[in-house]
């Protein structure tokens, strides 16, 4: 871990995702990516098996469905934490796009 150096990324808007970073040798383990849905779009449900994921919402509004139901909406600026092992999906159900970062780390034993 003490090869790992700071970097400074850019945020870019094309295409839905852009992988900002990959884990190792990058990180100590963590990932993480920016994210664009246009109007109706969803990132598609998934699992965060054993690992933390943190969405902060930059702009539009993302509706946050856990196990297949929504839990809540969050508007720009919020954070959301989704816990180990949880299905969960993000989904733009609104007139103007939605942009977040997703942080991924691994849960520590």
């Amino acid at each position: 871990m003490n090869d790992l150096k700071p970097i400074m990324l850019k945020l870019e808007g094309s295409g839905k995702s852009q992988r900002l970073l990959a884990g190792i040798p990058i990180t100590a383990g963590m990932k993480s990516g920016f994210v664009t849905l246009k109007p109706q779009e969803s990132i598609g449900e998934h699992k965060t098996e054993s690992k933390e994921e943190v969405i902060i919402v930059l702009a539009g509004k993302a509706d946050v469905y856990i196990e297949g139901k929504l839990m809540f909406s969050a508007g720009g600026e919020n954070l959301i934490y989704i816990p180990p092992q949880t299905n969960h999906d993000i989904k733009n159900n609104n007139d103007t796009t939605l942009r977040y970062v997703y942080i991924v780390t691994p849960v520590l034993p």
